[in-house]
This record gives C-alpha cells, structure tokens and sequence, in this order.
C-alpha cells in the first residue's frame, strides 16, 4: 500500500509545531510587557493647559508639596491646586506673563484650570492617598523626583505587581513622618530625604514597620473591594 503522507512529513510537523512554540512564547512576551502599565504609563506626559516647572517650584523656590496638594493628608484622593492658591503668588509675579492666561482666565470666569491627571487610579482598585502618607509613605515614592521635573510624567508603573512588591515589603519604603531637626521638611514630603549616616533604610523601616505595626494586605480583598 502505498504511502499517504510524501517522505518527510513527521520533520515538516516537527519543524511546524517548534515554529508554533516559538511564536507563541513571543507573542506571549510581548503581550505580558506591551500590554503592562511597565510600558504603557510609564514616562506619560500629557502637555497641560499651563506649563508647571516643578524643579522650578520646588527646588528653587521651596515650595512644600502640600502647598498646593492640600488635601494629600486628610483625604483618600491628592488634589489639584485650585487657582486661588496660584493666584497667591501671580497676582504679583509675573502676572503679566502670556503663560499664565489660562490662570487668570479662569480666575476671572470661576472655572477650574482643565489640569490633565496623569497618575490615575482604576475604579477598580482601593486606594487610600492620605493611609499610605500618614504611615510613612514618601510621595517620591510613587511619584518618583518630581522637585527635578520641569514637567511632571509618570515615573513609576503603578501596577498591581509594582504595589505588591511594597505591599510584602513596607521596610523598604516608610519613611519618619517627623523631620529629624527642628525646621527641617518632613521627610515624607522632602524627595532628597536620606536615611542618617550609621542607619539604612531597612534598619529604620523595620523599626517604624514595628512601632507602627503596618501590616499592609497582600490578598486580593484588600484593594479590589
């Protein structure tokens, strides 16, 4: 009887399912980077109505983080600045600055500056701005340097595995919420904070992981709720 299959058949369908596993693991790779806030958010930076030196504002000028965030202690969501907290300051410098017209626009009609936000949140996920703060939690590390941004993007994935590395590991992020001098910024809100010379961070987060007890959740319920 004569042969179905042509000589060569089982190494063409050896050689096909290799090739299948092959562009299959690929494929797979791209999707689990491409399709990841690794890559997709990271370094987003949306032009805004106003052009905003952070490195200018807080590194030159000193301005706190909650000068203008004012509710990132007290509240479960950060805000944007209202326009009378610019207006502080430019009512009298620069206020004739062709930059600042959005600004004085909407102080003289009373709507809101369209600021874009760029570090967003899923409906989807929990999350408490003002827990993670009042525990230690520096904003630099979720935000990254922004006092050497001249325009702030997203600097951190902000994903579900980024979080739980934190989450499973809290020594290695809080921070003491006091300054260590007297006058000195907080070190949750100074984004050059270093541990003291003869400490590291993890000698002073497994203290403050102690004293405080933090035991963040680690299991699903905790932020999809």
């Amino acid at each position: 009887m004569a042969n179905i299959f042509p000589k060569g058949t089982n190494e063409t369908v050896i050689k096909a399912g290799l090739a299948a596993a092959v562009l299959g693991g690929l494929v797979t790779m791209a999707v689990w980077y491409y399709f990841t806030p690794k890559y997709s958010r990271v370094g987003y930076q949306p032009v805004q109505p106003v052009h905003f030196q952070h490195d200018i504002h807080v590194s030159q000028l000193g301005l706190d983080c909650r000068y203008c965030h004012s509710y990132v202690e007290v509240s479960g969501h950060s805000n944007f600045p209202p326009t009378q907290t610019c207006m502080n300051c430019h009512r009298d410098v620069q206020k004739n600055n062709p930059k600042l017209q959005p600004i004085r626009d909407s102080w003289a009609s009373g709507q809101p500056v369209e600021w874009v936000e760029i570090h967003h949140v899923p409906d989807y996920a929990f999350f408490n701005h003002s827990a993670h703060v009042n525990r230690g939690v520096s904003c630099v590390m979720c935000h990254g340097k922004v006092n050497e941004m001249n325009v702030v993007f997203q600097a951190k994935s902000q994903s579900m595995a980024w979080c739980l590395q934190c989450h499973r590991s809290p020594e290695s992020a809080v921070r003491p919420i006091a300054a260590d001098k007297p006058g000195d910024q907080s070190p949750i809100f100074n984004l050059n904070w270093e541990p003291p010379k003869g400490t590291t961070q993890g000698q002073i987060g497994k203290e403050l992981v102690k004293a405080w007890k933090i035991k963040p959740p680690t299991d699903c319920a905790g932020c999809h709720r």
